[in-house]
């Protein structure tokens, strides 16, 4: 490769941040954010594909991967602090603008960016990835009950969440086509949520995830007010987050640009040719524009 991929750690607040880096400094910068249970791993097939076009820049969350993974009664585990820690390593490392990429738990991380520094963001590239409520599907109703009564739903909200079975899920989802799927990617990810301490880490974030989706409002309100460039790439056989949602989206934001992809929660596994082929029309056509807005509240 004629830019190889950096692995790299950065002190942000004593904490050890991981990230991977790929790409020419001075091309646009896309700022890519990893989901449940997976890490900046997740993004390799596109640091392999567009590294000659663009500067990708791919953090593990505190917790997750190869960052710094406190117990949570040394770290708050919930979204607005992971917000605030991959600010502060945006700024750490010297990012002053960005596309970004969300999936999943991008999603809760990258909304709160947008929101706190809309001027640093010149496109969104959302990847299943949901902010509206009727986008959650069935498995949510042990998550929801969880968030009602956690002392009563703990239980079934880790074998919900962390089993060996959702966790293959999340790749594979309503796939006829199994044989696509590495088994290696569900298995490394069982793994990593079977280390000291993961299920801790896993089950307070989780809990916090319930004010994500009091959040969704505000997040439409502003993508209705500052009608951003959209990318929604969607993995159809998603099991967690509905096809309904690309269509929500656009309700936001007519002008989104959506594409429904034949692959699962996860379609890089499957997908990776086309979203990167996707992403270079889109990023060409949205340099930097300086538009958005701040959140009113």
């Amino acid at each position: 490769m004629k830019h190889p991929v950096r692995y790299r750690t950065v002190d942000v607040d004593g904490l050890s941040i991981f990230y991977r880096e790929a790409g020419p400094p001075d091309a646009p910068t896309v700022l890519l954010l990893h989901g449940l249970p997976s890490s900046s791993r997740m993004f390799e097939p596109l640091l392999q594909r567009l590294s000659d076009r663009f500067h990708l820049v791919a953090p593990d969350y505190p917790g997750f991967g190869h960052s710094d993974a406190p117990k949570p009664n040394d770290f708050s585990y919930t979204f607005d602090h992971l917000a605030d820690v991959i600010a502060r390593f945006i700024e750490k490392i010297g990012l002053s603008r960005y596309h970004l990429y969300m999936q999943d738990y991008g999603g809760p991380v990258g909304f709160r960016l947008a929101l706190a520094h809309p001027d640093r963001v010149d496109s969104l590239i959302i990847q299943n990835a949901v902010a509206h409520d009727e986008g959650l599907g069935r498995i949510w109703a042990t998550r929801r009950a969880f968030w009602a009564d956690r002392a009563a739903h703990e239980a079934a909200l880790r074998t919900n969440l962390l089993s060996l079975e959702t966790t293959r899920a999340r790749h594979v989802g309503s796939d006829p086509r199994t044989d696509r799927y590495d088994p290696d990617l569900w298995a490394d990810e069982f793994a990593f949520l079977n280390r000291e301490g993961q299920a801790d880490i896993q089950t307070e974030l989780f809990y916090d995830y319930r004010n994500n989706v009091a959040s969704y409002p505000a997040w439409q309100a502003w993508m209705r007010e500052n009608q951003p460039p959209m990318l929604v790439l969607w993995g159809k056989y998603d099991p967690s987050f509905g096809l309904s949602e690309p269509d929500a989206y656009k309700r936001d934001v007519p002008a989104a640009e959506v594409h429904i992809l034949e692959g699962g929660h996860f379609a890089l596994d499957t997908a990776a040719d086309e979203i990167a082929e996707l992403m270079d029309a889109f990023l060409k056509q949205n340099r930097s524009s300086g538009t958005l807005k701040a959140d009113p509240d």
